[in-house]
């Protein structure tokens, strides 16, 4: 055995899935309808041939045969008043009785033409009607006029004879096709009962097969569906470990069961996320604390680590303005180191401070025109451009919600890059481009100057990552550090283009208005990559 054959009737209909029941269910009613359809049809031709048989045969014949009856009568009346008196005017009666008398013949030939015996029943009227016009009718219409005829009475008991022959007979096939006709009335009616029974029987089936399927469709599929919905809806809720038992056909239970399947995983990713979630909890307790250490290294970095590094500075300048000249060419250069060193490391000192402060102090997000900030940091970058004989030109800026000192930190630490890394013996030419992208505004600054190479594009964007010597181009490598971690507090990102190969490009986004939360990303990442599992 194969399939569901070899499995208990119970068990083989519990693997039916809905779209078996319905086959099958479809199937059964067709087959039904079928047969109700094909007994009606039977029924309704039967109903119209025995209609039919009784309108156009049955009834015509019996009354053709009563008019046949009737124009044989007016025969005999015309040949026995003309045989009694010799008057012409008795001849037309016979004359017409004779002609309606041939086309009724006629006419229950051609209805009787399938009916043997209703044939030889008008073959017996036809030799009986045929033996007494030889005999009577025919010799009586043949005697002269004017005086009554000598076969009228040598022949009337024959004559009589002859005509109660035909008469016999004509009752014989009326009696006949009398029995005939009632016996398709009786057939008709019995069919006609039988028709309405049936399709009152077609009627009942419909609704019994419309009820069946109803109910079929309410158990088998609406119910569990119902159900399956109140389990789906419960857990909705937030009742997780609500199960989920699967009822109905085997694809709807399967449905159920994978719905539950479900239910656990997401049970089971829950666990999990709340555990995540804890740990992000944790996390984000130890970034507070980073923060608040960040705050304290800030204060000491601004005021403990400046005052001993101002002193150093101080005496390093002045020992240098005194004793310089006195000593020998070493000390002098080493005396030169050190203030060198002081003022670097102050340097430093202020710029990590900006740095730590981006996002964290400076956050006051307002309306700010990029124009404006553009020019203020123009003016504070006049002497170096004029020094360099720097051309900056730019598109209109729009205005944007952010923090001014940020977007000012921006544009200066843009510009001031610009200028500075610009070609021996060529004037720097700067050009601040504009252009809405989306949600974002992307600003292009494009200048002549010396470039950056493609290898190191993302090298540029590190902390204290520098491409020159300090004795070839001054500064602490924060510039581009700091100007990215401002656009990204303002949502967006900055780059350098690697295909721009007459000096540098440096394309940044900026978001219209900053995020809710900018630093939320950075933890995320963070989080997301302490839950990943290490190789």
């Amino acid at each position: 055995m194969t399939g569901d054959q070899g499995l208990p009737r119970a068990r083989r209909f519990a693997t039916w899935t809905t779209r078996r029941w319905l086959r099958v269910g479809v199937t059964a009613a067709l087959v039904v309808l079928t047969l109700l359809g094909a007994a009606g049809a039977w029924v309704l031709g039967r109903t119209a041939s025995l209609s039919g048989e009784l309108v156009d045969t049955r009834s015509p014949a019996l009354t053709a045969s009563f008019r046949l009856e009737s124009a044989l009568l007016n025969q005999e009346t015309g040949i026995r008043g003309y045989g009694l008196t010799g008057t012409a005017e008795f001849l037309e009666p016979y004359r017409q009785g004779l002609a309606e008398g041939d086309a009724y013949t006629a006419q229950l030939r051609e209805l009787l033409r399938d009916d043997r015996a209703g044939l030889e029943d008008m073959r017996a009227v036809q030799d009986a009607m045929e033996v007494w016009q030889e005999r009577i009718a025919r010799p009586m219409a043949a005697s002269p006029a004017g005086s009554p005829s000598l076969l009228a009475g040598e022949r009337a008991t024959e004559g009589k004879a002859a005509f109660d022959t035909l008469r016999t007979a004509l009752s014989t096939q009326q009696e006949r096709l009398r029995a005939e006709r009632d016996r398709a009335r009786e057939d008709l009616m019995a069919t006609m009962a039988l028709r309405n029974w049936l399709f009152f029987t077609i009627a009942a089936v419909i609704v019994l097969l419309a009820t069946l399927v109803f109910e079929g469709l309410r158990r088998g599929i609406t119910t569990p569906l119902e159900q399956l919905g109140v389990d789906a809806r419960a857990i909705a809720n937030g009742d997780f470990d609500h199960p989920i038992v699967p009822t109905g056909p085997a694809d709807l239970r399967r449905l159920s069961g994978e719905i539950d399947f479900m239910r656990r995983r997401l049970v089971r990713e829950l666990a999990f996320t709340e555990e995540a979630r804890q740990r992000l909890d944790a996390q984000a307790a130890d970034l507070q604390r980073s923060n608040a250490e960040l705050e304290q290294f800030a204060y000491v970095a601004s005021h403990d680590l400046q005052e001993p590094l101002r002193k150093v500075s101080s005496f390093t300048q002045l020992l240098r303005r005194r004793y310089g000249g006195q000593l020998d060419a070493k000390a002098d250069q080493y005396i030169d180191y050190a203030v060198d060193g002081a003022n670097r490391m102050q340097t430093l000192i202020n710029d990590l401070l900006d740095f730590s402060r981006v996002g964290r102090v400076h956050h006051d997000h307002q309306s700010v025109d990029l124009d404006k900030v553009l020019a203020r940091c123009l003016s504070s970058l006049e002497v170096s451009i004029e020094e360099s004989g720097a051309t900056v030109t730019s598109d209109p800026l729009p205005t944007i919600a952010a923090d001014p000192t940020q977007m000012g930190m921006l544009w200066q630490n843009v510009i001031g890059n610009a200028v500075k890394f610009r070609r021996p013996g060529q004037a720097p030419e700067i050009h601040v481009a504009a252009a809405r992208e989306g949600d974002l505004w992307r600003f292009t600054v494009t200048d002549n100057g010396i470039g950056i190479a493609p290898e190191y594009v993302d090298k540029v964007f590190v902390i204290f990552q520098r491409l020159h010597t300090k004795d070839t181009y001054s500064g602490s490598g924060i510039g581009l550090a700091m100007c990215k971690k401002i656009v990204e507090f303002q949502g967006g990102t900055i780059a350098v283009d690697p295909d721009y190969r007459d000096g540098a490009r440096i394309t940044f986004t900026l978001a219209p208005e900053p995020p809710h939360n900018p630093g939320d990303s950075t933890l995320a990442e963070a989080t997301r990559a302490d839950a990943e599992p290490r190789p």
